[in-house]
């Protein structure tokens, strides 16, 4: 199938919409070009400081914080109906000890401007380099939201990724979960 380039808000309602109800994959490489995707949950698609960004939060624990850490960048990709049990895969074990791609048959393809691949299988893929990255501040969050979220004080590090790319199949509407 045929991929277009699009512009970041005329996929954003089908992005977060997605993103709610199943979860997205950030895809990331380590320093040998090797993928690893990860399940995320909460976003933003947005525009600061006269770009379009896509904010997505890690925490530090998870092996796709070391690696955007050293690369800079990411992928953010649209899974399609029918790969629920990849994205809970990629949502419960470690890219440390499993190779994500490998396990759920993903088909990296080259992105034309970072250094992680969007994921062929995905409807629609977000290049984007980080531009900003702020960690949570325990004491300027409310009470609620610590106890809901952060029990055991595991906060999340904010990556502001300028989009710099979206592409997605023509028939993206008919494909997403």
């Amino acid at each position: 199938m045929e991929r277009i380039e699009l512009s970041p808000f005329q996929v954003a309602r089908e992005t977060l919409e997605v993103m709610l109800k199943t979860g997205l994959l950030m895809v990331t490489v380590d320093e040998k070009g090797k993928p690893n995707a990860m399940t995320i949950g909460w976003g933003f698609i947005g525009y600061i400081w006269t770009k379009p960004v896509f904010i997505v939060a890690v925490r530090p624990s998870r092996y796709t914080y070391t690696l955007v850490e050293k690369t800079g960048d990411f992928t953010v990709n649209v899974p399609v109906k029918g790969m629920e049990k990849a994205v809970e895969l990629c949502g419960t074990v470690s890219g440390r000890d499993v190779d994500k791609f490998k396990e759920c048959n993903f088909t990296p393809i080259a992105s034309k401007y970072v250094k992680a691949p969007i994921i062929g299988e995905c409807a629609i893929g977000f290049e984007c380099r980080a531009m900003y990255k702020q960690d949570l501040i325990s004491e300027a969050l409310t009470k609620e939201v610590v106890s809901l979220c952060y029990p055991k004080g595991d906060y999340h590090r904010l990556y502001f990724g300028e989009i710099l790319r979206v592409t997605a199949y023509r028939n993206y509407r008919e494909l997403i979960l």
